[in-house]
């Protein structure tokens, strides 16, 4: 059985050590062979977006770009509906590979037989 780990970050600039703690741990899941399904929402909805992400910093951090790249090579990032539809994104708007999908979704991928779900 693979193992499933769903990744919710509310978090982004306005909490940067969070933020970028998700992101890590989704990175370093995916280099490990885990099935990754990251949910973006709140605040990280930005980093769906083209460049947003080159303009987060945080010291002695990964770059952003860098760890969504390599989720997004094994793994798949989510945009929340509602989040999108709050600061109106739109699938034409986002990053090639993240997909936007609601609630009823996250459940169900949390919910999964052998799912770890991690809310940051």
């Amino acid at each position: 059985m693979t193992k499933k780990l769903v990744i919710k970050v509310t978090a982004g600039a306005d909490a940067p050590e969070r933020c970028s703690q998700a992101f890590t741990v989704a990175a370093v899941a995916v280099a490990s062979g885990v099935d990754v399904s990251l949910w973006l929402t709140g605040e990280s909805s930005w980093f769906a977006l083209p460049g947003r992400a080159a303009e987060f910093e945080l010291p002695h951090a990964a770059p952003l770009p860098d760890l969504i790249e390599s989720i997004l090579a094994a793994g798949r990032i989510t945009l929340c509906t509602q989040c999108a539809a709050r600061r109106e994104i739109t699938e034409k708007d986002v990053i090639e590979g993240v997909r936007i999908a609601g609630a009823q979704v996250f459940v169900q991928e949390a919910l999964a037989d052998g799912t770890q779900a991690l809310v940051y």
